[in-house]
Parts: structure tokens; sequence; C-alpha cells
């Protein structure tokens, strides 16, 4: 199927919930595809490849919400403020003073949200969900509004307990906001009440050189 094809299916399948298309690698022309499809929240792993990607694609479609769904050094902090609309991986205190510095020296609004390492995996960046509580009051007493909440459940398990914990949190502390589903597992995030899902492969298809399998699926598609 063609990309605006994969469009409409993805959007038929995940009903209230928005549909983030991940970008990272993919060209201009291709964007342009899913933009001319009615396509405009996109998802971005790395700062410098949004900086560079997205500034002409905004003069002809100045509505693109760009969320970056990465992890973030402080030391772009400033320029991941003045190039997304929102960040969806804050996790740790420093990051917050580095991002409340920046909108203070640029100016901007941002949507933030707070990345959570749902399975508690060593491995993975994200903050423990024990942690939340304290971690949002940090952010409020710095300034930092934090409006939801973003994972990526444990890999070859069932992602419901996940995501419904993930409500639970959401609900517990008023975020109206839960980025979570990738292209393997969208279906059951929006059961569980995803208000956005991120979705590369299955839009975009599987990138050269990378394989089909269900893992290398999963980490594409964020």
């Amino acid at each position: 199927m063609s990309i605006a094809e994969n469009i409409a299916y993805i959007r038929a399948q995940a009903g209230p919930a928005k549909v983030i298309a991940v970008s990272k690698t993919q060209t201009v022309d291709v964007v342009r595809q899913a933009l001319a499809a009615g396509q405009r929240m996109f998802g971005e792993n790395r700062v410098q490849e949004a900086k560079e990607k997205f500034p002409p694609l905004r003069q002809d479609y100045p509505d693109i919400e760009l969320h970056l769904i990465g992890a973030l050094q402080t030391n772009k902090a400033r320029d991941a403020v003045e190039t997304f609309d929102v960040i969806q991986t804050v996790d740790r205190e420093n990051l917050v003073d580095a991002l409340v510095d920046a909108l203070c020296k640029t100016g901007r609004n941002l949507r933030f949200y707070v990345e959570v390492n749902i399975g508690n995996e060593p491995q993975k960046a994200g903050l423990s969900p024990d942690h939340l509580g304290a971690f949002l009051d940090y952010c409020h007493d710095k300034g930092l509004a934090i409006s939801g909440l973003m994972c990526i459940p444990p890999h070859n398990t069932d992602p419901r307990p996940h995501f419904m914990r993930m409500r639970q949190l959401a609900d517990q502390f008023k975020l109206p906001h839960l980025s979570m589903g990738m292209s393997a597992d969208y279906r059951e995030a929006v059961e569980c009440g995803a208000t956005e899902v991120r979705v590369g492969t299955a839009l975009f298809g599987v990138r050269k050189n990378e394989s089909k399998s269900n893992g290398d699926t999963m980490k594409e598609a964020r």
C-alpha cells in the first residue's frame, strides 16, 4: 500500500488516538508524501536530524507538530526547544533544569511528557513509576509544566498490563496526554487508553538493511 493508504488504515485502527508518524531517517520527499496525505504529527529521535529536515517542510506546512521521542542530552536542550513542539522524553532532574533554562532564553512554549520506564528495565531510559510523583513535584517546582506520559513496554511480553498501568498513572496525576504503542502494539495501546501512538514501520515500511523481525519492528517504530 502507499503511504497515504497506510495512514488512512492506521488512523482507522487507532480510533480516537492521534497518530505520530515516526519519520526518523526518512527523506524529506517521503515526509512530504505523508504531509500530502494529511499527516501533521511527526516523531524524530535525534535533534540534529530534525533541525536539518523540518525547517523547509514547516515553510510549506506551518501546522506541523513535531515530537522528540528519542533520548535528549542536556547540552542539546536549547536546540530541542527551538526545534520541537513536544518533548516526550523528560526523565531526570538535570534535564528539567536545562529545559527550563532553554525556555527562558527562547521564549517558546512547548508540551513536555515524562518518559516512564514502565518495566523497570535497567537498559532503558525513563523514570521508574515509583518515582513519578516526586519527579512531577520537582518539575512543578522548577516551572516545567508536564502534560503527559510516554513509555515503551518490555519486548516479548504482553504489553497490556504495562499500558493499563500507564493509564492508571496518567489518571492518578491528571495528565491528559498518554503516548504509548508502536507499530507492533498500537492497537493494544489504544484499547488501554493511549491518546497518541507512535508508528514508523507500519506507515513507512521497513527500512533497507533492517530485519523484519518483531524486535526490530519494535525498535524501528519508535
